[in-house]
């Protein structure tokens, strides 16, 4: 038997896709088959499995178990879960691997599968196997057994370990993802006072998409804040591994601002230790970083890419602008959003300041969102490697660890090829409006120079 998958349901970091046209039960039985194929070669016998709060989530785990126990591999089911839960499951349970179920931060018809093999993300070429194994149907045969673990107390208190973080006024909004039940019970460990909102799971996300990445899904969490007076707000995409944040004023502290708190108490626990944030992050982040006796390391954005990037340099902690935020050190070195709210918690008590106060002392800069426009997957790299070109040749100050990341006298412009969609993303920093305009202008006249056009999706 041989399977062949919709090749733009396979992605660098995961596969994911419209359920019913790139993606239904068959392929998640031929991810179950092709990944017991390799736990099993690599000497492997148990996989844990999870899944988030989508409407088509459960029966993509039943048809996922299913290949998994005929490729030979024994199951662990833990159930209605975030990705960190699946993390810490693989991490802790006497398993090989880990595969979670999710759609991410995507729209409600699209889902997916995120894997882990051997506490390393299973990412890049491992995927591409996959589809190669399915095409060959050259699978391991068997009869795995499935059993269940509830792992959600025991996740929750790992989550509380070593707690010193004071008590505040906080609002939290969970989106109707499957971060939910975890902030329930978190909520219920933790000192002060506690305001959730949308903390049913339902996976038609009926008050507002569950991406704290954009300003607009965090409109009733400010409202949250703003009503009741609280110190600060915290927010969580679909399936838990992305934090947003508002502070006691209503606004927005991004990734990064979250990581330029939380290295402050990191560097003091691991001093000198290289920090790692991805490349559309704040020079600020980084230059704090410096001025806290770190070590800045900047990273390709995404986060299989981030992860390897940690374990690489020994990293205690890294981030990215959307809001993943990766623990080592003392924990197990994924993305985990509600140990990231733990670990902010405990960084403003530490400071002795509110989060407000914490933002006010934040540099006044001024920087664009992730700015994305389609270009044809044949054609995004090559535009960034003709622009790379032009700008070597003039001599320009770049970082290229992932796409262009020039810096200039008025701030700082990044012009990277998206790794999951047919996508450029650009983004620029700047000291004021005028120098950030100055250096959308260079971008648009590199982009000019090789034919494109930003435009809106």
């Amino acid at each position: 038997m041989t399977h062949q998958f919709d090749p733009t349901s396979l992605r660098e970091y995961d596969i994911r896709g419209i359920v019913g046209k790139a993606l239904g039960p068959a392929d998640a039985t031929a991810i179950g088959r092709g990944f017991a194929t390799r736990i099993r070669a690599a000497g492997g016998t148990r996989v844990a499995v999870g899944y988030d709060g989508r409407n088509s989530s459960p029966e993509l785990e039943a048809a996922l178990v299913s290949g998994l126990v005929a490729g030979g591999v024994d199951v662990v089911r833990i159930g209605l879960s975030t990705s960190p839960m699946l993390y810490y499951a693989e991490a802790t349970l006497e398993v090989d691997g880990g595969i979670q179920v999710t759609g991410s931060h995507n729209p409600p018809e699209y889902n997916g599968f995120k894997m882990v093999h051997a506490h390393a993300p299973f990412f890049g070429d491992d995927i591409r196997d996959l589809a190669a194994l399915a095409a060959s149907g050259a699978w391991s045969e068997g009869a795995g057994e499935v059993t269940e673990a509830d792992v959600l107390d025991a996740y929750t208190s790992r989550l509380m370990a070593g707690y010193a973080g004071g008590a505040y006024r906080i609002g939290w909004d969970t989106g109707n993802g499957a971060a939910g039940p975890v902030i329930e019970k978190l909520v219920k460990l933790l000192p002060g006072e506690h305001h959730m909102i949308f903390a049913e799971v339902d996976g038609n996300f009926p008050n507002h998409h569950p991406d704290p990445t954009e300003e607009a899904n965090l409109a009733d969490l400010k409202r949250l804040v703003a009503e009741k007076n609280l110190d600060f707000g915290l927010a969580f995409d679909g399936d838990g591994d992305r934090i947003g944040a508002v502070d006691g004023s209503g606004r927005v502290i991004w990734g990064d601002q979250i990581l330029s708190i939380l290295v402050e108490p990191a560097l003091r626990e691991h001093p000198g230790a290289p920090i790692v944030a991805d490349v559309k992050s704040s020079q600020a982040l980084f230059d704090r970083i410096t001025a806290l006796g770190g070590k800045p390391v900047m990273a390709a954005t995404g986060h299989s890419l981030m992860k390897t990037a940690m374990t690489c340099t020994g990293a205690p902690i890294g981030g990215e602008l959307s809001g993943h935020l990766f623990f080592a050190g003392e924990y197990y070195g994924f993305d985990d959003a509600h140990y990231a709210a733990v670990r902010l918690i405990r960084a403003v008590h530490l400071s002795g300041r509110s989060l407000t106060e914490l933002r006010d002392a934040m540099p006044a800069l001024v920087a664009t969102p992730d700015l994305r426009f389609p270009v044809e997957d044949g054609r995004k790299f090559a535009v960034v490697d003709e622009v790379i070109a032009r700008l070597k040749s003039e001599g320009a100050e770049m970082n290229l660890t992932d796409g262009a990341r020039v810096t200039t006298a008025d701030g700082w412009w990044l012009l990277r090829a998206s790794n999951t969609q047919a996508m450029l993303t650009v983004r620029a920093e700047a000291t004021d409006q005028a120098a950030l305009d100055a250096l959308l202008a260079e971008v648009d006249a590199q982009l000019a120079a090789s034919g494109v056009v930003r435009s809106v999706p």
